[in-house]
């Protein structure tokens, strides 16, 4: 996934401090992605948070899984 076209996914210095979020909200991708790892469903989530959908939480993980890609390269001292 070289590039990532993401339509739900917005990052503004204003709202939550510049942290992913979904659609403008302040809803981060920290927390669901936190919250998929700590066993709760997509279903949970939906119903805990029904102003999300469920492609929300698919453009999430797989913003996630884009940015665990990256490789970080140490810089000459």
């Amino acid at each position: 996934m070289n590039t990532m076209k993401l339509t739900r996914i917005t990052l503004d210095p204003k709202i939550m401090g510049g942290k992913p979020c979904i659609r403008g909200m302040r809803v981060t991708l920290d927390m669901i992605v936190g919250m998929l790892a700590s066993g709760h469903s997509k279903e949970d989530i939906l119903q805990r948070y029904p102003y999300l959908e469920p492609a929300d939480i698919d453009e999430a993980l797989a913003y996630a899984a884009w940015r665990v890609e990256e490789v970080e390269v140490p810089l000459p001292s």
